[in-house]
């Protein structure tokens, strides 16, 4: 199993080491982990916040991923970025894309029409089902701009805010936008993010739900990654924000098919399996600890 959402010190929202997730990703027993750290243009909230010296970040990850590799450690380390789409940042964006060689680009509404979701002013004036719908249009937005990505995050990231959070929040009522959404993204190769964080938020599913995921997978989607926050962005390595239900996993995971494209992709059989055996850490990965020990 792998992580492919993971904030470090380089991101405006984490302090935290990189050397320490990488200790808590091996004692989790996890096969891969994927740096997506922030670069957030336009930040309107807190200019600057998520600016990012990409070129100190990709120097620390991959020097850190060539120590490993020398001793000899099977977890696979990578390099990538969760990457704020706005329209009229596409090309601003795209140069980064096209600069840098990423293992892995997360696409992510993180503000919509210059407000991002998490503070209360996004909901300000607005009913619930405007607000969530003017969310899920900015997607749409992002995606007819051209916007270069390899998946798109946390698709119902605003539920997590919003005043009564997914209290109402279903797929069915927002399924012409939602249908529109995953068509686009499957018809342009492009795939999503199972994000566990809802599990974090209280939200007791993750991002994005259990419906949209089968949805997705109903219109032909295969490529999806996983964001199983292995480290808390705040205060370093934490557990992973796993759900308790297995039948819930069951019933997600044994009904996709997914590329290999990108790394840590894996067939949905292997998914399902790491999940129910969560629990069980692998001594080899383990013992790779010492190695990070005096980094």
């Amino acid at each position: 199993m792998w992580d492919q959402h993971m904030h470090c010190m380089f991101s405006g929202d984490s302090d935290a080491d990189p050397v320490l997730m990488i200790k808590s990703a091996i004692n989790k027993g996890l096969d891969g982990i994927c740096f997506t750290d922030h670069l957030d243009y336009d930040y309107k909230e807190e200019p600057g916040l998520f600016d990012l010296d990409i070129a100190a970040y990709e120097k620390r990850i991959k020097r850190l991923a060539i120590v490993l590799k020398e001793k000899g450690c099977p977890l696979n380390i990578h390099w990538g970025i969760e990457i704020g789409l706005q329209p009229h940042i596409t090309d601003k964006n795209n140069e980064v894309t096209k600069k840098y060689p990423f293992d892995l680009v997360i696409g992510s509404s993180h503000v919509v029409n210059g407000i991002d979701p998490y503070y209360p002013a996004f909901y300000k004036g607005k009913t619930e089902h405007e607000a969530y719908t003017e969310y899920f249009e900015s997607i749409l937005d992002n995606l007819h701009s051209g916007a270069d990505f390899d998946v798109y995050g946390h698709i119902d990231y605003v539920v997590r805010y919003g005043p009564d959070k997914n209290k109402y929040y279903s797929y069915e009522k927002y399924a012409d936008i939602i249908d529109a959404i995953l068509r686009e993204i499957i018809s342009r190769g492009k795939g999503i993010e199972l994000n566990t964080a809802g599990f974090k938020y209280g939200l007791g599913h993750p991002n994005p739900t259990e419906d949209v995921l089968k949805r997705y997978h109903e219109l032909g989607g295969e490529i999806i990654t996983m964001g199983i926050r292995t480290s808390e962005t705040e205060k370093g390595p934490k557990r992973m924000a796993l759900p308790t239900s297995r039948s819930m996993w069951h019933m997600i995971l044994t009904r996709f098919q997914i590329s290999s494209r990108m790394p840590g992709l894996c067939t949905i059989q292997y998914l399902k399996t790491a999940f129910l055996l969560s629990s069980n850490y692998s001594p080899a990965l383990k013992a790779y600890v010492v190695i990070l020990s005096n980094y």
